[in-house]
C-alpha cells in the first residue's frame, strides 16, 4: 500500500490520543483497498465513556467562559491547519474507507468551509439578545445563549473527517464540550482529525474520543452526555431517539435516504446525464445524501438512458492514492453483500442491468462495478430499501406530477435533485418535493455545501439540522432574564378588578401601536 499511513508506529501514535482506562478486548480494523490488517483499537467500556465525559466537564466551564472570540480563533486556525495537511487527511481517509481521492478531497473542503463559516457566524448567533418586555419602559428582557454541557458525538465510516469534526466545531464555538464515537472502522483518521483541532489551539481535554461499537459505546455516551448528535442508520436513530427521550436529552440525527433525482422534460439530457453520475456515484454510492432513485420524464428518458449509461460505463474505477480514480471500493464485506443481494434480486426478480452488476476482484477485495438497473419494481429489495452502494434504477414517468409523486412515495426524506432549463420551474418543483434539501441542476453539493443553509431530512431521515444558524443553536440552551422596574406585573397594592381593568386598558393600546414602539 503506497502510503506512510499503513505505518503501524504511526497508528499507534494516534491511538494514544483515545480515552481508555484499562486493558481492553481488541477490534481489529483492515484496508478496504486490500483487506489487510491495519491494526487494532481497544473496545471501549461504559467506563471509559464516563471518564470522558469527565475530563470534558472539567475543562468545558473554563472555556465556556472564554470570550467567543478566542473560541472561534481556533476554528478559524483550524481551517488552515487542515488545508495545510490535507494530504496526510487524505491519505488516512483512504487507508480506512477505500473511496477514491476526490471523494477523500469533499471532506477536507467540508471541514475547512464548516470552520471558517461557525467562526465568522458564532460571535453573533451566541451574543445576548434584548426582546419585547411585558410592559414597556419597565421589563428590561434579554435571552441569552448558554452551552447544553458536553455533546455525544456519534459518527459513522463513510465520511469520517467531516463527520468526526464538522458537528463538532459549532459545538465548540458556542462554548461545549465534545465526546466522540467514532466508526470502529475509521478511529485512526478520526483521531488525526481531532489532533489537527488540538494544534489550532483547542484545549486537549475539551475533546475526547472513545473507541468501540455502538452498542456498547454509543449507548453510553447516550446515558452521560447532555446533547447527542448521531449520523448512521434510520434503525438504529429510533434506538439513540429512544435513549435520549428517557434521559430527556435532545438530539438531532442524520438518518438515512433513498434519494430521488427528477429529469424534467425540458432537461438537456447530456447534461443531467453528467450531473447525475456524480450524484448516484459518488463515494462508490456510500454517502446519505446521493441519488439512487432517477425518475425521468418520457419526452427525454431514451436520450437521457443513453448518454448515463454511457457516462457510467465510462468511470474509472479504482484503488489508487492519486486522482485518477473516480470511483473507489466499498468499505466493508457487508457494504459488498448487501450492494450484490439487491442486485441479484433485482435480475431474478425480472430487472435489467443495463451497465456493471459485478465485483472486481481484480481491483480490491470489496469493489463493486457502478451498476444502473431499469424495470426496477415495488416487489425488489432496491425498489424502496437504501442500497448505500454504487446502484441506481431508473423510472419513465410522464410529466412533473407523476415525478414529485414517485419521488414523494418513500418514507425517507434526505435529499433531492431536479434537472430542468428552466430554473423558476425547477424552484418551484423542488418545494413539491419532501426532502429537506433539494438541489436544482445539482446533484447534492449545492445544498450541502451552501453552510450557511440548514441540511437534514424529513421523515425517516432524521432530526434536527446541521449546518446553518440551526447547526449551532441546537447546542445551547436559551435563558430569559427579565428585570422588572417600578411598576409590578401583578395587581400589588391595586384592588383586583381595577388592576384587571387596567390590564385591559392597556393591553388594547399596545396591541394597536407598531412593534417598534412596545
Amino acid at each position: 500500500m503506497n502510503t506512510e499511513w499503513a505505518d503501524a508506529d504511526r497508528l499507534a501514535d494516534l491511538r494514544e490520543d483515545l480515552v481508555v482506562t484499562g486493558d481492553r478486548a481488541r477490534i481489529p480494523v483492515e484496508a478496504p483497498y486490500t483487506g489487510e490488517p491495519l491494526g487494532e483499537i481497544p473496545a471501549g467500556t461504559e467506563t471509559d465513556v464516563e471518564a470522558a465525559v469527565a475530563q470534558v466537564r472539567e475543562t468545558q466551564d473554563a472555556w465556556a467562559e472564554r470570550p467567543v472570540g478566542e473560541r472561534v480563533a481556533v476554528l478559524d486556525r483550524y481551517a488552515d491547519r487542515v488545508l495545510d495537511a490535507q494530504d496526510d487527511l487524505l491519505d488516512l481517509a483512504q487507508v480506512e474507507t477505500g473511496k477514491a481521492r476526490r471523494d477523500a478531497f469533499e471532506e477536507v473542503l467540508d471541514v475547512a468551509t464548516t470552520a471558517s463559516h461557525y467562526a465568522d457566524v458564532a460571535p453573533g448567533l451566541v451574543a445576548s439578545e434584548r426582546r419585547r418586555g411585558a410592559l414597556p419602559g419597565l421589563t428590561k428582557t434579554t435571552v441569552h445563549r448558554q452551552p447544553v454541557g458536553v455533546v455525544g458525538a456519534i459518527s459513522p465510516w463513510n465520511y469520517p473527517v467531516t463527520l468526526a469534526v464538522s458537528d463538532a466545531l459549532p459545538a465548540l464555538a458556542a462554548g461545549n464540550g465534545v465526546v466522540l464515537k467514532p466508526a470502529q472502522q475509521t478511529t485512526h483518521v478520526a483521531l488525526l482529525a481531532r489532533r489537527l483541532l488540538v494544534e489550532a489551539g483547542l484545549p486537549p481535554a475539551l475533546f475526547a474520543v472513545v473507541p468501540g461499537a455502538g452498542e456498547r459505546v454509543g449507548a453510553a455516551l447516550v446515558d452521560h452526555t447532555d446533547y447527542v448528535c448521531f449520523t448512521g442508520s434510520t434503525a438504529t436513530g429510533r434506538e439513540v431517539a429512544a435513549r435520549a427521550g428517557r434521559n430527556l436529552v435532545d438530539c438531532s440525527m442524520e438518518l438515512g435516504g433513498k434519494n430521488p433525482l427528477l429529469v424534467l422534460d425540458d432537461a438537456d439530457p447530456e447534461r443531467a446525464a453528467s450531473g447525475a453520475v456524480r450524484a448516484c456515484f459518488a463515494n462508490a454510492g456510500q454517502l446519505c445524501i446521493s441519488t439512487e432513485r432517477l425518475y425521468v420524464d418520457d419526452a427525454v428518458y431514451d436520450e437521457f438512458r443513453d448518454a448515463f449509461v454511457g457516462a457510467t460505463r465510462s468511470l474509472r474505477l479504482g484503488t489508487g492514492f492519486d486522482y485518477g480514480p473516480e470511483v473507489g471500493s466499498l468499505q466493508n464485506a457487508d457494504q459488498l453483500a448487501k450492494t450484490t443481494r439487491h442486485v441479484e434480486d433485482a435480475v431474478e426478480h425480472g430487472a435489467s442491468v443495463l451497465t456493471g452488476g459485478r465485483e472486481r476482484q481484480d481491483l480490491g477485495p470489496y469493489v463493486y462495478e457502478p451498476t444502473v438497473l431499469e424495470g426496477v419494481t415495488p416487489e425488489m429489495v432496491a425498489y424502496a430499501e437504501e442500497t448505500f452502494g454504487p446502484v441506481v434504477s431508473l423510472y419513465r414517468v410522464d410529466g412533473d406530477d407523476e415525478a414529485v409523486a414517485r419521488a414523494n412515495d418513500s418514507p425517507y426524506g434526505l435529499n433531492a435533485s431536479v434537472w430542468t432549463a428552466d430554473r423558476a420551474r425547477g424552484e418551484r418543483v423542488a418545494r413539491r418535493v419532501d426532502c429537506g434539501t433539494v438541489n436544482v441542476n445539482e446533484g447534492y453539493a449545492a445544498a450541502w455545501a451552501s453552510t450557511d443553509a440548514p441540511m437534514g431530512g424529513m421523515g425517516d431521515s432524521g432530526l434536527g439540522r446541521r449546518h446553518g444558524d440551526e447547526g449551532l443553536l441546537k447546542y445551547t440552551e436559551s435563558q430569559t432574564v427579565a428585570v422588572q422596574r417600578g411598576v409590578r406585573v401583578d395587581p400589588g397594592p391595586l384592588p383586583t378588578e381595577l388592576w384587571t381593568r387596567l390590564m385591559t386598558a392597556g393591553t388594547r393600546v399596545l396591541s394597536r401601536l407598531p412593534g417598534w414602539l412596545r
